[in-house]
């Protein structure tokens, strides 16, 4: 009966499995700095436990990479909603190169919005934290308007990396995908971001655009 039982759990959910999905590939039009960002998400394991890889890469076009970073974290199911994760950050970008500590949730939230939270803890004894929360609006089978915010903080004041205390951005956009297949859908958006704070003053102070509209188009996708 035990073989039969472990049978009958891999065949209903208890195989592991994988995912690579493309979030958000993206040209962003502002006035005076077009630019681009890509992120992407890939996860491997089974229905508690899965090794999650996260990656953002951003920058201008035909100017040097503004940010980039690479987690890789374990992935824990604390319920039927909601993953634990933690592991760890990299950020491979110009200037001085920070690795964190990563703790954060992942999941998804009454009313079907996709939220995700992280705090983490650089090599340096830096302290930031991020949130993101979207959510899917059907209009057709085919066509979806997708809110989305996100706002980054920081506990200190990182005057190399141009990052000051509090709440140093914010975001809010909106993104009409048309869902070519169930594997590819294009869209176009806007979205307005803004600095605050000693973050605001840093980029001024490095002649540094602190925010403004963007216009976006780009590609959703996953295998």
């Amino acid at each position: 009966m035990q073989r039969s039982r472990n049978i009958l759990r891999e065949e209903h959910g208890g195989m592991p499995a994988q995912k690579v999905f493309i979030d958000r590939a993206e040209a962003r039009v502002r006035e005076g700095q077009d630019g681009y960002l890509f992120d992407a998400q890939a996860w491997y394991g089974g229905d508690i436990n899965k090794l999650w890889l996260k990656s953002e890469v951003e920058g201008s076009w035909g100017k040097q990479l503004e940010h980039a970073e690479v987690q890789a974290l374990w992935s824990h199911a604390i319920n039927p909603w909601f993953d634990l994760q933690a592991g760890v950050r990299y950020d491979p970008q110009p200037g001085p190169n920070r690795t964190h500590l990563v703790l954060g949730v992942q999941g998804l939230a009454p009313y079907w919005w996709e939220v995700e939270g992280a705090v983490f803890l650089s090599n340096k004894g830096d302290v930031t934290a991020r949130a993101e929360a979207e959510y899917d609006l059907r209009i057709t089978q085919k066509l979806i308007l997708q809110p989305r915010g996100e706002v980054d903080l920081s506990l200190q004041d990182v005057p190399e990396l141009a990052i000051g205390s509090g709440l140093t951005n914010a975001s809010l956009g909106v993104r009409l995908r048309y869902q070519i297949s169930p594997l590819v859908a294009p869209y176009i958006g806007v979205e307005y971001e803004r600095t605050f704070g000693d973050t605001r003053r840093f980029l001024h102070a490095e002649d540094e655009d602190a925010g403004g509209f963007n216009l976006l188009a780009g590609v959703r996708f996953w295998f």
